[in-house]
């Protein structure tokens, strides 16, 4: 994995807290994890697989 650095508000980081405190997540780095893979599975992948893979495939195959 790498490192990324994220600027985020103060209201943010709280609601990760709570999410934390509650017990949904183990970490406020799962809880963004998971975040912006829903956010990719939403916006560029099809069927979990990135939309540049499936251009690659198609190239190929």
């Amino acid at each position: 994995m790498q490192l990324v650095t994220v600027k985020m508000s103060d209201i943010y980081v709280s609601a990760l807290d709570k999410l934390v405190e509650r017990g949904m997540y183990p970490s406020r780095s799962e809880a963004i994890r998971v975040a912006i893979r829903d956010l990719l599975m939403k916006e560029l992948w099809i069927d979990g697989v990135p939309v540049s893979k499936q251009s690659d495939a198609r190239a190929e195959g």
